[in-house]
């Protein structure tokens, strides 16, 4: 089957997102889509002569195919305007690099324009993986009898779906053989994979005409896209873990969660029943001790009264004799002996001593256990997270440690406050810029903190933004009013998200020294 660059000229039917791709990570990377309105300029007029798809790849930087740009090699009038696919502006950008050599071209946006940027995937695309086409077809706005003026406004791109067939490339640059359905207008369009990562480029078509049969479509391969942003000194976003469900991740980070759980609840109930144990085995010990010791004092206190009623009965017969110096040193000894019995009787140890006893057993026992044993249970203080790769997606957010302050009443640095439930504490984030949510977790007692991030359209970024700021709430507070306040924000914030966040990113947090 021969190959040509040409646009195509056949589009199927837009297909629905397959069930394990979210629709959601559709959506974010059509952010980053745009058209490439292509104008010409004669005799002072500014001419409309075509347009094709591209993608954004740094706030403001678009790579879209060469071919859709050529002709600016040999004519100077021509302009291209950048239209997003939402809100209600478009950009002028220039051509800053030109590849035929494998199709690529990348436009510079003008006047600091900036735009949300998408991820690239850099890692190997399975055989049979399930991919779309993202893009404006010609015909599609020819079939829906669009005016000039229709096309150059902001519209949603198309998106079609298709399976990878590995193994077949292009010998003259690398590519991507795939069945997701491009037309004209496509060209330089992303293709994506089920978690709205750019796998390659749209670029050209196999020819049914020539021996029949269905078409089949090529990309760019990501390995020839990034070699192409490198050497233009372009930093990009790339991704190179698996594609994952967000909602098989909760379910599985919601089953981790209750096992470790169950394991402190566990750990608690032993060391509660050791503590039960000690504490009983201490209480035995003072008890008997307190017995042991009474009743030696009371015999103590039996035998001294016995020698002071001697001491008694031998001053009166020495009195009888008529013995007054004997008879008084006896009497004084009985009575000495008498009043010794009867301290020795009064302090002899209370029951009520049993558990003073305890307490000092137990504060003995602790002070020996020594300083680590104490701090394993401080959860306050910096604390330096990692994230866990095989719990997570990620799709366009670093990857780097997280480190911060903590305290047990969900102050963070010491200026932003957490609101618990159920174990974790937690707070939403509305940037004022950036069209991306993020709900943040902190559970203490597993020590995980957890970043669910939503990459959001200008329409629903600007809902939440109303949420958010009808709630003014700073700084840490110990004031329940105030932390009911922040409560009733992250309410109000989650409400519009959709169902599912674009990102889960787990970390495991300790101690920072």
């Amino acid at each position: 089957m021969r190959l040509i660059m040409i646009l195509f000229t056949f589009l199927m039917p837009v297909l629905a997102t397959p069930v394990f791709a979210e629709a959601s990570d559709i959506g974010a990377v059509s952010r980053s889509v745009v058209r490439i309105a292509v104008f010409s300029s004669e005799d002072g007029e500014r001419k409309f002569i075509g347009h094709g798809s591209g993608i954004v790849v740094a706030p403001d930087k678009i790579v879209t195919n060469a071919h859709v740009v050529e002709a600016a090699n040999y004519d100077g009038t021509l302009t291209f305007t950048i239209i997003p696919s939402e809100g209600s502006k478009s950009y002028e950008a220039t051509l800053i690099k030109w590849s035929p050599k494998n199709d690529l071209a990348l436009l510079q946006l003008s006047d600091g324009a900036r735009m949300p940027v998408a991820s690239l995937y850099t890692g190997t695309v399975g055989d049979g993986a399930d991919v779309f086409a993202i893009g404006y077809p010609a015909n599609v706005d020819a079939a829906l009898e669009e005016s000039e003026a229709d096309t150059l406004r902001p519209q949603t791109p198309v998106k079609t779906r298709g399976a990878v067939s590995a193994g077949r490339s292009s010998k003259s640059f690398d590519t991507l053989l795939h069945t997701a359905p491009i037309a004209p207008g496509n060209s330089g369009g992303p293709l994506v994979d089920a978690c709205g990562r750019v796998v390659g480029i749209n670029s050209f078509g196999s020819n049914s005409g020539q021996g029949g049969g269905a078409e089949f479509y090529f990309a760019i391969s990501m390995r020839e896209v990034a070699a192409f942003l490198r050497t233009q000194n372009v930093g990009f976003i790339s991704a190179t873990g698996e594609c994952r469900s967000v909602a098989e991740l909760t379910r599985a980070e919601a089953e981790r969660e209750a096992a470790a759980r169950a394991k402190i609840e566990a750990e608690n109930r032993i060391s509660s029943e050791l503590r039960s144990n000690t504490e009983g085995k201490f209480r035995r010990d003072a008890e008997l001790d307190i017995i042991t010791s009474r009743e030696n004092r009371i015999m103590l206190a039996a035998l001294m009264l016995v020698l002071a009623l001697g001491a008694g009965g031998a001053g009166f017969i020495l009195h009888e004799r008529a013995q007054r110096n004997p008879a008084i040193g006896a009497a004084m000894t009985g009575t000495a002996l008498l009043l010794s019995a009867l301290m020795v009787f009064l302090s002899r140890p209370s029951f009520d001593q049993v558990e003073e006893r305890v307490r000092a057993a137990l504060t003995k026992q602790v002070d020996k256990a020594g300083p680590k044993a104490v701090a394993s249970t401080n959860m306050n203080g910096k604390k330096s997270c990692v994230i866990q790769l095989d719990r997570s997606k990620v799709t366009v957010s670093s990857t780097a440690n997280v480190d911060f302050d903590w305290t047990s009443d969900g102050c963070v640095n010491r200026r932003t406050q957490y609101v618990e439930n159920g174990g974790k504490w937690s707070r939403s984030f509305v940037p004022g810029k950036e069209s991306q949510v993020s709900m943040i977790s902190y559970a203490p007692d597993t020590k995980t903190y957890r970043i669910e991030r939503y990459l959001l359209g200008i329409e629903a970024i600007e809902k939440v933004r109303e949420a958010r700021n009808r709630y003014d709430v700073k700084g840490c507070t110990a004031d329940p009013a105030s932390r009911e306040k922040i409560g009733n924000m992250n309410n109000a914030v989650r409400e519009i998200l959709p169902a599912q966040p674009n990102e889960m990113l787990i970390f495991n947090c300790s101690d920072k020294k």
